[in-house]
């Protein structure tokens, strides 16, 4: 049988989704170890990017901060990390992910401040807001659908790299790719492709349903605004 049938055999197996090590317990890994790594790079990101929005200031931080984390490999970081206290499993992937998340949630929680109306800020520091009100009650919600969009691109980057978890035993569907490599391109090609083909169709899921939130929390108006902007990229492209 050629990879492709292999792979369709192997994916029909019960035996490889309910074992110990199987689909399933490798697909709780992934998501766990996903989750964790955009929570952590929520709870570092959004803080800054929100204040350095509310404040006005930063934006050459924001784009430093992101080109210098994007500029590490994920692999060098999966690498290193296990060398230090972290040992190795799920803590270091964990932060080599969250370090790769960082980028999209920091940019876009920048831009989401800044985009508010200033206007809308006018009006609120004339009720006698104070500048954290301000951020709490204005800028936080306006900016919403920045941050949704900013979480949309981190979990679907997360999830796609998350496979490369398994070069330091952290678990995840990358762990039913590096086992097939280990049993060969002959007798292991088949799972090297099903595993390939689930971390593909897991990344695809998480990018439609928080596509699908995304929308849900943009108001009517942004939508309108943003499809126009896009349009008019599009026909800027065309047009080179």
């Amino acid at each position: 049988m050629n990879p492709i049938q292999q792979a369709v055999v192997w994916l029909n197996d019960p035996l490889n989704w309910t074992n110990p090590g199987g689909v399933l317990d490798r697909l709780g890994e992934h998501l766990t170890i996903s989750a964790a790594a955009v929570a952590l790079g929520c709870l570092v990101a959004w803080p800054i990017g929100l204040w350095l929005g509310h404040t006005g200031r930063g934006g050459g931080l924001v784009v430093l901060l992101s080109n210098v984390t994007l500029a590490i490999p994920t692999v060098a970081l999966l690498t290193l990390l296990p060398l230090t206290f972290l040992g190795f499993g799920q803590r270091p992937v964990i932060i080599a992910l969250a370090v790769f998340a960082v980028p999209p949630l920091l940019a876009n929680a920048y831009t989401g401040v800044r985009q508010v109306d200033p206007e809308a800020r006018d009006a609120a520091r004339g009720m006698g807001l104070s500048g954290g009100q301000l951020l709490r009650r204005v800028e936080l919600p306006l900016a919403v659908p920045y941050l949704a969009a900013g979480f949309r691109t981190a979990a679907v980057q997360v999830v796609a790299t998350a496979a490369l978890a398994s070069f330091v035993n952290g678990g995840g569907l990358g762990q039913i790719i590096s086992a097939g490599f280990g049993l060969g391109i002959a007798v292991g090609g088949g799972q090297i492709l099903a595993g390939g083909v689930l971390v593909a169709l897991l990344a695809l899921l998480v990018e439609v349903i928080l596509a699908v939130v995304e929308r849900m929390v943009t108001p009517r108006p942004l939508r309108r605004r943003r499809t126009r902007a896009d349009r008019r990229a599009a026909a800027a492209i065309q047009g080179t």
